[in-house]
């Protein structure tokens, strides 16, 4: 028995009732909907679609849905980039900076009211 699963991003090439067939006749155990892309209508669609294939080809296969979580992209390096040792000290700041070897600027402002001592 395979411990695995198989999963499948289904998406604009791939979310036809044809291709799906084919995706669980070939192995899928998972159909993974990116909720990064996409309206709720849209991913409501393709989960109805999935299903009546499935259903149809009476095998177990089951939906993951992927949600965006927030975004933390780091802020551009005073030079073109910096080298970090193990176990040195490095701040991350939500102040616009210019980031060097101990400290760079992010760009999600909440982060520190989402953090407590000890956070790893």
């Amino acid at each position: 028995m395979r411990k695995t699963k198989i999963v499948c991003t289904l998406g604009p090439a791939s979310r036809t009732p044809e291709m799906i067939e084919q995706l669980i006749q070939n192995g899928l155990n998972v159909a993974r909907l990116n909720f990064s892309h996409g309206t709720h209508e849209y991913h409501a669609e393709t989960i109805s679609m999935f299903r009546e294939v499935r259903d149809r080809l009476g095998v177990p296969a089951a939906i993951l849905l992927d949600t965006k979580g927030p975004e933390i992209r780091i802020g551009d390096f005073k030079n073109d980039s910096e080298q970090l040792t193990d176990g040195q000290k490095f701040t991350l700041t939500t102040k616009e900076i210019a980031g060097t070897i101990d400290k760079v600027s992010i760009t999600y402002k909440d982060l520190p009211a989402q953090l407590t001592a000890g956070n790893a």
